[in-house]
């Protein structure tokens, strides 16, 4: 995979469609935290489906500059998409690229969800991805108590993945205000048209409930699996691509 750096601190993997549409279809990756990044056999198989992928690290996370959750995460996100029209530079060799993206898709799964869904709102976005995703952060009490006995989880985050994540006691505890970097603050901005979700039942870290609720409020669309656990992002892609394939040509049409 090909590197490049925008903003001078988003660094991201990118690359270019294997058979080149007319038009530019972008999708863009959105990781899961904490995680390895690990999406590049996915980035792979969509190059071959003949989209261009940018597979970003956000500010703050493993090779981007940055503060982590300093900013909202899915505006990094919208950086990489605007960084798109003026071309993105191979940090190699120097080489420039046109994507001229005339669609751009996001996917995201856990953490990343959020990312994909608050991209939505930008009408540069035509459609969304959303597996697993935390969509209310009023769980994260009950959550982190499940995952770690440490008092304090952003602590434990520098502790098991050390300089990964620059992250600070009190930019982790944004997420517990409810209006940061969180898709039900913004339910009632979101259009549904736009956005598929997909979850399992036995989730063990996001409660499948609170996905169900917001896709009652929201009205968007939601395959619930009944087993499956926390699921991959790149398995539910790669399962159900026809499924998602037709999603993204409705926002084309």
């Amino acid at each position: 995979m090909l590197r490049t750096r925008i903003h001078q601190d988003i660094v991201a993997e990118f690359l270019p469609p294997v058979r080149p549409r007319k038009r530019g279809h972008v999708i863009i990756l959105c990781d899961g935290m904490p995680s390895v990044p690990r999406k590049q056999p996915l980035a792979e198989f969509l190059a071959r489906k003949g989209y261009w992928v940018f597979y970003p690290r956000y500010r703050g996370a493993w090779e981007s500059d940055g503060v982590f959750l300093e900013r909202s995460p899915h505006e990094d996100i919208l950086d990489v998409i605007g960084q798109l029209p003026k071309g993105i530079r191979d940090s190699a060799f120097g080489q420039k690229y046109f994507p001229s993206p005339e669609a751009i898709f996001v996917v995201g799964g856990s953490f990343g969800g959020p990312a994909a869904i608050l991209s939505s709102l930008d009408p540069r976005v035509s459609r969304v991805i959303a597996n697993c995703p935390v969509v209310d952060w009023s769980i994260l009490a009950k959550s982190e108590k499940a995952e770690t006995s440490n008092p304090s989880y952003a602590a434990y985050i520098r502790e098991a993945f050390g300089h990964a994540y620059r992250l600070s006691d009190k930019n982790w505890k944004k997420l517990y205000r409810g209006n940061f970097y969180n898709p039900i603050h913004h339910a009632h901005e979101l259009d549904p048209a736009k956005i598929m979700m997909f979850h399992a039942q036995d989730d063990p870290y996001v409660p499948w409930r609170s996905v169900t609720r917001f896709a009652r409020l929201t009205g968007v669309r939601l395959k619930l699996l009944s087993r499956g656990g926390h699921l991959r992002t790149e398995f539910i892609v790669q399962k159900y691509w026809p499924q998602i394939h037709a999603f993204f040509a409705q926002g084309t049409s």
